[in-house]
């Protein structure tokens, strides 16, 4: 049961960081916010500047995220 409950959100996981990755895509190539995804790449950018202005403790946040991403693996 435990399994399939982390295969269920690995699958979530991986269609939301897909989503993510589009909607950063749209919003480039469209300028501004795209219809349904919202402002994807401001909010993006105001996460980095909130994390850049916390010194230590947004430095050790980053890189807890980017731990959280490479401990994954592509289904």
């Amino acid at each position: 049961m435990i399994n399939t409950t982390k295969s269920w959100i690995a699958g979530l996981t991986e269609v939301g960081l897909m989503l993510i990755a589009l909607a950063i895509v749209a919003s480039l190539l469209a300028g501004g916010t795209v219809p349904f995804f919202g402002g994807v790449v401001a909010n993006i950018v105001n996460m980095v500047k909130e994390l850049g202005t916390n010194g230590l403790v947004g430095l050790i946040a980053l890189g807890f995220i980017f731990w959280l991403f490479s401990k994954r693996t592509i289904a």
